[in-house]
């Protein structure tokens, strides 16, 4: 009876620690295509350091869990009491870590509001300084989705350093129409929309546009971490009865 109970957690060790390698996977693949991704949201992670350093949070973790589910296997199908262990601590971290991570995330979640990068773009934007990281990443993001500033053209009506350098224009290059949503793309009208004129400008906050963009990635992604959280739990519970368990 009990060698049938040790092979039933055996398998259960197995399966878990297969759907931790799987999530690992996930995760690894999710931060890679974050960092690497060139239709924007590359740019919207680099407009705010928290979200950057996310980006890579998520990257090592991904790493450390398509590992460690692969050191579960191994100690669940060799019965390793050695793998065990070492599973069992490294996953205790990681999950103290990702805990952690996720107590931080609910802490600073103001910097994610409408009002912080508002705040952010009328101190900071130069216009169309391409030496500047922080203008050149919002015109990037402004290009790529077809929107203005964080809630629309008016934003630029009170940005500092904007006005100072762009006394003459309304918005900046990067809230103009184009034929094509690239920066190589023609102006529909250039001059008419540095004038003010609507119908040549995209109108539209770019807070909302990318918000409705990736509003369904967000509840994936904080599923996922959910799912992974428990997993991992018991995962653990399962590598301590095994570990028990062996002789």
């Amino acid at each position: 009876m009990e060698g049938d109970c040790l092979s039933c957690m055996k398998y259960l060790m197995f399966i878990f620690n297969f759907f931790i390698f799987l999530g690992g996977a996930c995760l690894l693949g999710v931060g890679i295509w974050v960092i690497v991704d060139p239709t924007g949201f590359r740019e919207i992670v680099a407009a705010n350091p928290l979200l950057f350093t996310g980006a890579y949070i998520m990257l090592a973790m991904g790493v450390m869990l398509f590992l460690l589910g692969f050191l579960g296997c191994c100690g669940a199908v060799r019965e390793n009491k050695c793998l065990l262990l070492f599973f069992f601590m490294f996953i205790l971290l990681i999950f103290l870590a990702e805990l952690s991570a996720a107590i931080l995330a609910f802490i600073f979640r103001e910097n994610l509001t409408r009002e912080f990068f508002t705040k952010e773009l009328k101190k900071h934007y130069h216009g169309n300084n391409e030496t500047d990281v922080f203008s050149s990443t919002w015109n990037s993001i402004m290009i790529t989705f077809s929107c203005c500033g964080v809630n629309g053209p008016e934003d630029f009506e009170t940005a500092l350093h904007f006005r100072h350098h762009h006394s003459d224009d309304v918005v900046p290059e990067a809230c103009c129409q184009r034929e094509l949503q690239t920066r190589d793309g023609a102006f529909v009208s250039k001059e008419d929309c540095l004038m003010g004129k609507d119908m040549y400008q995209n109108r539209q906050g770019c807070y909302t546009v990318i918000l409705n963009s990736f509003e369904t990635y967000v509840y994936l992604a904080g599923a996922l971490a959910i799912g992974v959280l428990a997993i991992e739990l018991f995962a653990m519970i399962f590598a301590m009865c095994l570990f028990r368990g062996i002789q």
